[in-house]
């Protein structure tokens, strides 16, 4: 089974986006990638971004893949359980849908931000967007 870790995020929402996608196979990461995905981006769409990645890559590498997400909004939307609303995220949802068609079994599945892949991606997109030159305001 192959499993995907992704995540997007803006700086400011929207903002400057990135997104960051592991494909592995258990605890063994076959690929890892990151970029910058635009200056004025939603965290959501960067989600859907992410997930799109992830789902082109691991159609070169199997056809049972499990998608990791901490978005809720993401999986619960995937899942059926909440309706796409946002103009905006209609495309990606859309072009999610059609990037399923090369899998013969796909499973979501919503995890904490601590997760330890989930943390790998997630420094992924803010060395992205610390790269473009937009760091991380401190407070």
């Amino acid at each position: 089974m192959i499993y995907t870790n992704s995540d997007g995020g803006s700086r400011g929402n929207p903002g400057p986006g990135a997104i960051g996608v592991l494909v592995r196979e258990g605890d063994t990461i076959l690929i890892k990638s990151s970029k910058f995905i635009g200056e004025r981006t939603t965290n959501n769409e960067a989600e859907y971004e992410a997930l799109i990645l992830a789902l082109e890559l691991a159609s070169s590498i199997g056809d049972e893949v499990t998608c990791i997400l901490d978005s809720e909004l993401v999986v619960k939307q995937l899942l059926g359980e909440y309706r796409v609303k946002n103009s905006r995220l209609m495309p990606l949802f859309l072009r999610v849908q059609k990037l399923q068609e090369n899998f013969k079994k796909i499973r979501y599945e919503h995890v904490s931000r601590w997760d330890k892949y989930q943390m790998i991606v997630d420094e992924l997109v803010n060395n992205e967007l610390d790269n473009k030159g937009y760091k991380k305001k401190r407070r």
